[in-house]
């Protein structure tokens, strides 16, 4: 008996000081649901080739760093430098033709001064030099064709940012439009997937806690964007973050949501004492102050100090006092 009595005693001077007196009344405070976040890039683009061919070089890995317009592999496609060789040498066919229709063109316009030849003759072969030049221009252009062609074959990042994935190996045969690299870039965030319930209590700008072992202490974070679309019973949300690691996307931080508000009777930590296992808080009575039994519940952050419930023991109204008074 004189140890348990002990024990109470030792218990009261451990509690931290707290004097004044306290009207009970309901106090709005919000109700939170845990969920987990996944870490996710603002933006998600493929970087694609422009052409089909045999991937020659790939200068990435996941977890590199890329700029916009930076060169991440070479696609090359043995059908084009065929092409090009080809076309080289109907161009030296033709420069060829052209020479000689300009000569017989030149002599012609000396014959024609002598009266030797006929107008019309002239004529043939301006219009053959002519011909030439224009078959000498399309053949080129058909080249530049293809030399472009050439160029896309240097698969550029679209975005800068991080390489997320590369779903393709060096020597893969790949057509137009395949991805070759996946890059996140835009900075990060966080994606919840909340159940469609609590879907009517999101709001945008809303603030966002963070449980523990987020990494996050003492921070916050605002609802950016709620998403339209249910699916699979499921509301998307965006929430943005300052200082958010951003070095493992699809990471999962867990979060602690506002999904609703609800009236509850606060006391300050220091006015609940517990003894013989219950717990006690001191109020006002006629005869002077009273120890009431009381059911706390859980503890609640308000107003920049910590509070506990009590769901039953005390109502709106009484009068709470420390234990001194």
């Amino acid at each position: 008996m004189f140890k348990a009595i002990l024990a109470f005693l030792t218990l009261l001077v451990a509690l931290p000081a707290w004097a004044g007196v306290l009207v009970l009344e309901p106090t709005e405070i919000t109700e939170w649901k845990a969920v987990y976040g996944e870490v996710e890039t603002r933006d998600r683009v493929p970087a694609r080739a422009r052409i089909g061919g045999t991937v020659v070089q790939l200068l990435v890995t996941e977890g590199d760093s890329v700029q916009a317009g930076q060169q991440i592999a070479l696609v090359e496609d043995d059908k084009l430098n065929f092409q090009l060789r080809a076309i080289d040498a109907q161009l030296g066919a033709l420069q060829t033709q052209l020479e000689t229709a300009q000569t017989d063109l030149d002599r012609g316009e000396s014959l024609r001064e002598r009266g030797i030849i006929t107008q019309q003759r002239l004529d043939q072969l301006r219009t053959q030099v002519d011909v030439l030049q224009g078959q000498i221009d399309s053949t080129r252009a058909e080249r530049r064709v293809i030399e472009q062609q050439v160029t896309e074959g240097g698969v550029l990042s679209p975005d800068n940012g991080v390489v997320l994935s590369v779903p393709i190996a060096l020597g893969s045969v790949i057509t137009p439009g395949e991805t070759v690299a996946e890059i996140g870039g835009g900075g990060v965030f966080l994606r919840l997937s909340i159940p469609e319930r609590h879907a009517t209590a999101l709001a945008t700008g809303g603030e966002i806690s963070f449980g523990e072992g987020a990494g996050l202490d003492g921070q916050t974070g605002r609802l950016a964007k709620v998403y339209p679309q249910i699916e699979g019973g499921r509301v998307l949300a965006d929430v943005e973050v300052e200082g958010l690691d951003g070095r493992f996307i699809g990471r999962r931080v867990p979060v602690r949501l506002p999904v609703a508000t609800r009236a509850a009777l606060l006391v300050p930590v220091a006015a609940v004492s517990r003894a013989g296992g219950l717990d006690f808080v001191t109020v006002e009575g006629p005869q002077g102050p009273v120890r009431r039994a009381v059911v706390p519940g859980q503890s609640v952050r308000h107003a920049g100090a910590d509070w506990v419930e009590i769901l039953s023991g005390l109502a709106a109204g009484d009068r709470v006092v420390s234990g001194d008074e």
